[in-house]
């Protein structure tokens, strides 16, 4: 851990993590599932509802204008922490299942028979269920990237794979299951060099690497508020301005429209075209809190994090009735495993009674399960605000289980 990272004075900024749990002091490690929430993130808003709530654009009153600069302001954030060419880049979301869905029901549309989207076997269900959708409406075609014995993408077969017909490549920058990194520049390459267009899921990546879309390359790239100490119910799908303005808008309602008359409609401008309603006001200003509470934290938190998870790793290693399931040769943020003779969820359960908080089951990617002949994990998810004593803590809780079986 980095001489200069204070993790105790960390600690102090996340209230939830100041309690007990079944009679003993809580260890949470479910952070890939949600992350706490910092000071930083109620009080903003806390403020908003408090002083300067009222709906964004259009008012002539002083609490609109007030909340729709701190919207907007919100949104240059977010422009700066994944390095867009500009604000209208950024189109907010319920998450990074809305952000996606946003691209297959908006971008797809063009799509049709003969035309093949290329995924791979580490996504979440929500980088796999509309891309089916899409197939199911237009005949297009799904191709998926397998995966290795260590738990990371063949990208020998993910080159093979690409195609003149590949309409776009869709992948996670970091697999919720394995923590698997995947090799985004050598598959944005590929798929740009075939004419294809690409989109990140970054959900799992965002609150632990650093991001800047115009490096990557990328032509979308998706992640959620509540993964990286924001607040629930709001996301980002980040769009190649170009292509924004050539897609049409997948939800009609208020502000995304010019001009509306029971002749015609014609539509707003991105981002706003895509954000119909009355948008997650104070959602964004706590993500963009967040953002800002991230980005300005004392350097050597990414080698805490990463200290924390080699700590982790080496202790599962240590457990011969302990199976870990990937051995990626970059992993962030999350490590899983099975177990010989119990199944996970029993584990899961006894340790929660000890306090320990983590997660369970198939974490929505059961094609991945089903490449790996499980049907779910026992899945630890350190942050940047857990200690080494709480992994000490956690590992040795882990040691008593066969007490208990």
């Amino acid at each position: 851990m980095s001489a200069h990272f204070d993790v105790p004075a960390l600690r102090a900024q996340f209230p939830a993590l100041h309690q007990s749990v079944n009679g003993r002091p809580l260890i949470y490690l479910d952070n890939a599932a949600t992350s706490h929430k910092p000071l930083a993130v109620l009080t903003a808003m806390d403020a908003f509802y408090r002083r300067d709530n009222a709906n964004v654009h259009r008012a002539a009153h002083t609490l609109s204008a007030r909340a729709t600069e701190a919207f907007e302001a919100a949104r240059g954030t977010v422009a700066r922490f994944v390095n867009a060419a500009r604000p209208e880049e950024i189109i907010w979301t319920r998450g990074t299942t809305e952000a996606i869905n946003l691209v297959a029901n908006s971008w797809g549309a063009s799509l049709g028979p003969g035309d093949e989207i290329l995924l791979s076997t580490l996504e979440h269900h929500a980088n796999i269920v509309p891309w089916q959708l899409l197939a199911q409406r237009q005949g297009v075609q799904i191709k998926v990237i397998p995966l290795t014995t260590t738990g990371e993408l063949d990208l020998a077969a993910a080159l093979a794979l690409l195609s003149p017909r590949t309409r776009l490549l869709a992948v996670s920058q970091v697999s919720n299951v394995l923590g698997t990194v995947t090799p985004l520049a050598r598959l944005i390459a590929a798929a740009k060099s075939e004419g294809a267009l690409t989109l990140v899921d970054g959900a799992q990546a965002a609150g632990h690497l650093p991001v800047d879309v115009q490096a990557l390359g990328c032509d979308f790239y998706a992640f959620s508020g509540h993964k990286l100490y924001g607040p629930t119910g709001i996301g980002v799908l980040y769009g190649r301005h170009d292509l924004l303005e050539q897609m049409p808008p997948w939800q009609g309602g208020g502000e995304m429209i010019r001009k509306v008359s029971f002749a015609g409609t014609r539509f707003n401008a991105p981002p706003f075209r895509f954000e119909a309603g009355t948008p997650p006001i104070a959602e964004a200003i706590g993500l963009a809190a967040a953002l800002d509470f991230l980005t300005n934290l004392p350097d050597g938190w990414r080698q805490h994090e990463a200290d924390l998870l080699a700590q982790l790793c080496d202790g599962l290693d240590a457990l011969p009735f302990v199976r870990r399931i990937g051995r990626p040769s970059e992993q962030v943020g999350v490590v899983s495993v099975t177990f010989d003779d119990w199944h996970p969820q029993d584990a899961g359960e006894l340790l929660d009674q000890m306090g320990i908080a983590c997660r369970v089951g198939h974490h929505c990617a059961m094609p991945l399960m089903e490449a790996l002949g499980l049907d779910g994990t026992l899945r630890f998810a350190p942050a940047l605000y857990n200690t080494r004593e709480e992994i000490a803590a956690t590992l040795a809780a882990l040691a008593r289980l066969p007490e208990f079986f």
